[in-house]
């Protein structure tokens, strides 16, 4: 009797065991739950404030890119003479000229009452020319001497857009007029959408003058005071608009926003002109999925020692039981399957090593973002500022040898600079059904001055009919010089410097080779050579920043960049790949 109460009373003993390693599994789940999701949205949130700063950066270097321009305008000859009844319809070709160079909506003159005497769009159906804007108070700031900005819905056009005004002076240091410019930020709304991002600019009231959903445009986060309406009435700032109050709230850190019911992370960068305010909202579902990823395989892990160890019970109850036939066969299937078990989680190590690298890449190209947002911010401002005091001495004097100079050297600077936007903000291009020959054509057309330098010999083996891609003409031109003038580079002291371009279809791809004669790759691969700043070339001879922008235009077209040294001789080969349009699919389409 005691012997069968021991065996009746052992399994009970082990069912509750199993029980309660579930139930501590459970709880442990709940924690590992909260806090990967704590973490993973602590990462959604850095990734919210690294885009903030970059569209931060946007903002405020297109708002004080034009700052200094109605400045050299004030000083301009023909303006002032303008003012003084003479020359108008010259200015107005004058002022038309530079708004479209510059990108502008418009650039106006006013006389000290507000009537607008000259302007880019006289030739417009809602030109400025006799309008009066004294109304307004950038111009009443400007009339007192002083720079005035303002943002608001045109009273003549009915379009939104931000004014910088600056007072003319007469000789004698009098005010005898204010010069205007019109600067239109819509762009920024479609480059949101674009993203797929949401995101809006606030003013100081708090009203929404830019957003990336039009619904939330001319909205107050919170309800408008009577005197804050009775302010933006008299300015006609939102002329027919409600300034109705928008379905928002935010919680006290600002970290957490609910917009038309729905809740996101919430980052707000403030240090704009006017007190204005950017608002980035990022949806957080991939903290939770991770979460729940996490816990899931958490889960899977505490099921496979629970399934170990009733496995091992099992091993020994059948060594008990002397290895019975059945219970032989349940342990070679439970072998394979945990066979499986492990190759399955090799592969999963492997891939999860692999993404690694990847998220290491993109942490790099993200701190690269950031730090080329920074640099062309930085360096926007005073290149700018030289290129308009060069504008202003060129319009007093007649352009010498010095300001030809200084301007070559300005362009050099926008140029770095050009380089570098690259990775700060996104680029959009249409795409079109291209021949690759003729973007080879152009590419080998702008290296010209360089192949003839160095007498290269170039051999381009151009097959007779089209190859169709698609894709962006521009960016894949870019590619090519940028291989191009690899290989140049590349041959600076070879003795017969030979360049051979040759073409090749196949499984629904085609490609360009461009094989040199050059030094070579080394023992460099194409992986360290794309990373950002990585160069074979001298200190002083490039920034290294080539084949990674090539890269990145190839990944945007779903092709990819190969390298390699030439087998037996001396030299490089790089190869662009991208997949074939046929000519049923361009009709097709």
């Amino acid at each position: 009797m005691k012997l069968s109460a021991f065996h009746i009373a052992k399994p009970e003993r082990r069912g509750a065991a199993t029980l309660l390693f579930v139930a501590l599994s459970l709880c442990v789940a709940v924690g590992v739950w909260v806090g990967t999701y704590r973490y993973f949205t602590a990462q959604e949130l850095q990734r919210a404030e690294a885009r903030m700063s970059l569209y931060h950066s946007t903002v405020l270097s297109e708002v004080e890119r034009f700052e200094h321009l109605t400045q050299v305008l004030a000083v301009d000859p023909f303006v002032i003479s303008g003012l003084q009844g003479d020359g108008l319809a010259t200015l107005n070709a004058r002022l038309a000229v530079f708004a479209s160079a510059a990108g502008l909506d418009a650039i106006y003159l006013m006389e000290p009452d507000g009537l607008t005497i000259a302007a880019s769009n006289v030739e417009d159906a809602g030109g400025f020319v006799g309008q009066s804007y004294a109304f307004r108070p950038y111009f009443q700031t400007a009339l007192n001497g002083e720079t005035g900005t303002f943002y608001g819905i045109g009273a003549t056009t009915g379009l939104p857009g931000y004014f910088i005004a600056d007072p003319v002076r007469n000789d004698a240091g009098e005010v005898i007029g204010v010069v205007a410019l019109k600067l239109s930020l819509a762009p920024f709304e479609q480059a949101w959408r674009d993203a797929g991002e949401q995101v809006f600019l606030t003013d100081r009231h708090d009203v929404v003058l830019l957003a990336s959903d039009p619904m939330w445009r001319y909205r107050a986060l919170d309800p408008l005071s009577q005197d804050e309406r009775s302010r933006i009435e008299t300015a006609r700032q939102f002329p027919g608009q409600a300034l109705e109050a928008l379905n928002w709230s935010a919680d006290e850190d600002a970290r957490w926003a609910e917009i038309n019911g729905s809740w996101r992370l919430h980052v707000v960068s403030a240090g704009l002109p006017h007190s204005w305010r950017l608002h980035y909202l990022r949806r957080n579902d991939s903290a939770v999925l991770r979460a729940w990823l996490a816990t899931g395989a958490f889960l899977a892990i505490s099921g496979l020692g629970l399934f170990l160890a009733q496995f091992q019970r099992s091993q020994r109850l059948g060594q008990a039981l002397k290895r019975s036939e059945e219970e032989e066969a349940q342990l070679r299937r439970a072998n394979a399957a945990l066979a499986q078990e492990i190759e399955e989680r090799r592969r999963a190590e492997q891939r999860l090593e692999e993404t690694r690298g990847e998220l290491e890449r993109a942490s790099r190209l993200a701190a690269l973002g950031q730090l080329s947002a920074s640099v062309t911010h930085e360096l926007g401002q005073p290149i700018a500022a030289m290129r308009n005091q060069l504008a202003a001495h060129e319009i007093k004097h007649s352009s010498g040898k010095l300001t030809q100079t200084i301007g070559g050297l300005v362009d050099r600077m926008e140029g770095i600079t050009r380089q570098l936007k690259f990775f700060a903000r996104p680029r959009v291009e249409p795409f079109e059904d291209i021949d690759l020959r003729d973007c080879v054509d152009a590419a080998l057309e702008l290296m010209v001055p360089s192949l003839d330098a160095l007498k290269v010999a170039v051999v381009h083996d151009k097959p007779g009919h089209p190859i169709i891609v698609r894709g962006a003409r521009l960016r894949l031109e870019q590619v090519l010089i940028n291989i191009l003038r690899n290989a140049v580079d590349a041959m600076e002291e070879a003795e017969t410097p030979t360049l051979l371009v040759s073409y090749g279809v196949g499984d629904g791809k085609v490609w360009v080779e461009v094989s040199d004669t050059g030094s070579g790759l080394g023992e460099a691969t194409l992986a360290e050579l794309r990373e950002p700043f990585v160069t074979t070339r001298a200190s002083g001879q490039g920034m290294g920043l080539g084949l990674a922008i090539s890269s990145g235009i190839m990944d945007d077209h779903g092709g990819k960049l190969e390298a390699r040294n030439r087998q037996g001789n001396p030299g490089a080969v790089f190869r662009m790949v991208l997949a074939e349009r046929t000519i049923k699919e361009v009709a097709a389409q």
